[in-house]
């Protein structure tokens, strides 16, 4: 692995993974892993999914990539289902290699379209990899801290007697950009009454609404979007990640009145995997399969007996300092202490005990993100052996 250049930070307590099923990894030694954070929120209906598999398989077999010169019929027969997904009839969606270029792309055809290019977003967001939306200018983007909103007590929307709400430069924001539950992977959710007056206060000024579901989509949050929590309506919504099933495709949707204006302006881009059948089948596979075996009421279910468990365990002990969650997104922050990281020993011992889970380096949080397809067994077993081992501390 010394040849790799790997992501930042992150340790790598396990090096010969070589077999992947539903929630499970198996190791060249033949030991079992429950993956509960999904390859990182990718792997929506579970590793190797027999569906996906076939369609793949199929797919690849008849016609993986186009050129800009010709294409096939699934990509719009994808388009048309995940449009319909949002309410965006007549709308126009591109599909794209990973979340941070829908969102990038997102951004970038919302700033392109509108005579405000301003952005206004949530200070603890996390939008990918490269570009604007990554490195968030001042000159073009506004960051609102709405921790402390959380816990507002005032009555109504949203106004201009609270002085942080009137420090929003609305006469030169064009466009919100929200993410709906991840907060840079420490999963936590902005007050409905903020985002709904937000929204709003966008909407009339003729701005636009743009989502990053990348993490929070297809079913993550106990809804199909994380949006939907929320009560309002975009303009635009970068999905990845689950989306593709581990499979390198994301999408960004437009709806009929944003693209209607894409038209009239000046906004181009194109790369080389720009609309591929391969993606687009394989996309369309995932949110048929999620629809037509309930996986997203599958996935509140299990959602809410992870969290009662996490809630059981923190009464039973002294470790968990918060819980947060909705559907299976959801994270534990742990009390650590000055002279012992309680944290990284919990991670890296349920990771000797067979469970797979997220710890953000520099943080007290563990982030528990399984598929929705999940086995009930598999939570009650996690739940058994993490309240043993906090039991120590």
């Amino acid at each position: 692995m010394d040849c790799l250049f790997r992501y930042p930070g992150y340790e790598l307590p396990l090096r010969d993974i070589v077999r992947a099923e539903n929630c499970c990894l198996y190791d060249a030694d033949g030991n079992r892993y429950v993956d509960l954070e999904s390859g990182v929120w990718c792997t929506a209906i579970g590793h190797g999914h027999p569906r996906v598999l076939k369609l793949m398989n199929e797919q690849a077999g008849r016609i993986a990539h186009t050129g800009f010169s010709y294409t096939s019929r699934i990509v719009d027969d994808a388009a048309h289902t995940i449009l319909a997904l949002h309410s965006f009839e007549n709308g126009k969606c591109v599909f794209l290699s990973s979340g941070s270029e829908a969102v990038e792309y997102g951004v970038r055809l919302a700033q392109a379209i509108n005579r405000r290019p301003t952005m206004l977003t949530m200070a603890d967001s996390y939008f990918g990899a490269y570009g604007a939306a990554s490195v968030r200018p001042a000159e073009t983007w506004f960051c609102f801290d709405w921790m402390a909103c959380e816990n507002c007590a005032s009555g109504g929307d949203c106004s201009d007697s609270c002085e942080r709400w009137a420090a929003i430069p609305f006469d030169r924001i064009g466009g919100f950009l929200f993410e709906p539950g991840s907060s840079s992977g420490l999963v936590r959710f902005p007050p409905e009454k903020l985002i709904r007056s937000i929204a709003a206060a966008i909407t009339a000024l003729d701005g636009l609404i743009m989502v990053n579901e990348v993490t929070t989509g297809v079913g993550r949050t106990g809804k199909w979007f994380g949006y939907q929590h929320y009560g309002i309506q975009p303009d635009i919504v970068a999905m990845g990640k689950g989306i593709g099933n581990g499979y390198p495709v994301s999408v960004t949707a437009v709806s009929r009145q944003a693209s209607e204006r894409v038209a009239s302006s000046d906004f181009k881009y194109a790369q080389s995997h720009q609309n591929d059948p391969l993606g687009a089948a394989i996309a369309l596979e995932v949110v048929r399969t999620i629809g037509e075996e309930d996986l997203v009421e599958r996935g509140k279910e299990m959602g809410a007996i992870l969290f009662d468990g996490l809630q059981t365990i923190q009464a039973r002990t002294n470790s968990i300092r918060s819980i947060r969650g909705r559907g299976l997104m959801q994270a534990v922050d742990l009390e650590d202490n000055d002279n012992f990281d309680v944290t990284r020993e919990v991670q890296q011992e349920l990771v000797r005990k067979g469970y797979i889970l997220a710890r953000r380096p520099g943080v007290n949080t563990l982030r528990i993100d399984p598929s929705l397809t999940i086995e009930k067994s598999d939570i009650e077993n996690f739940l058994a052996v993490l309240e043993k081992l906090l039991v120590k501390f």
